[in-house]
């Protein structure tokens, strides 16, 4: 079966001052992991596979609604967007775009380009802001819940990010997620951080 996707080789990934070099692909990979592992489809099917500039992240392109303002959907209370902003703040994406963004016709909204996540200094940066400080809803808390079983030593989800990411970036995932139960609620903006990604959309 063929289908069309977005390649990105480890080869030409710039380099970060706050990421690790040659890392992104695998956290783009880590960030389909923890989305599935969710049961939101927030990420398309992503995976490392060898292409014409090297080993690379490999995801299926996703066709989008080009009728959908980007702006009015990022302020908007879209369900998936509320699931989204749940994910963010567990893989500490530091690059939540509007043009990130990619709804379907059906309704669906996919979120992409996580190759800026799962630091272990706190780094969420994000348009979707608009749920903090408020409760975590039933769905999210039993979601969180189930993750934070699947993150135990010697699950299959904790094996595979472990062969992704850094233990450090690991252990920094589970400590997230238990916070997040912990407070049964949305994050709020770091004081220490910029909290919105520059340009945001």
């Amino acid at each position: 079966m063929d289908a069309t996707c977005v390649y990105k080789p480890i080869a030409g990934e710039r380099p970060l001052w706050d990421f690790p070099d040659g890392t992104l692909a695998f956290r783009e990979v880590a960030a389909f992991a923890v989305s599935e592992a969710c049961g939101w489809d927030l990420v398309p099917p992503t995976v490392l596979r060898d292409g014409p500039f090297g080993l690379g992240m490999v995801q299926l392109w996703i066709d989008v609604d080009e009728s959908v303002d980007i702006v009015a959907l990022s302020r908007s209370d879209h369900p998936d967007l509320r699931r989204m902003a749940v994910f963010d703040a567990v893989v500490n994406n530091a690059d939540r775009k509007g043009g990130h963004l990619l709804p379907r016709e059906d309704g669906h909204v996919h979120g992409v380009d996580h190759g800026v996540c799962f630091s272990v200094e706190d780094k969420l940066r994000t348009l979707l802001w608009q749920w903090r400080g408020r409760r975590l809803s039933d769905d999210a808390v039993a979601t969180l819940t189930e993750l934070a079983a699947d993150l135990a030593k010697g699950r299959p989800l904790h094996r595979e990010l472990a062969g992704l990411l850094a233990r450090s970036e690991v252990n920094a995932t589970v400590r997230r997620v238990s916070r997040l139960l912990a407070t049964g609620r949305y994050p709020e903006p770091s004081e220490d951080w910029p909290a919105i990604p520059w340009p945001p959309y």
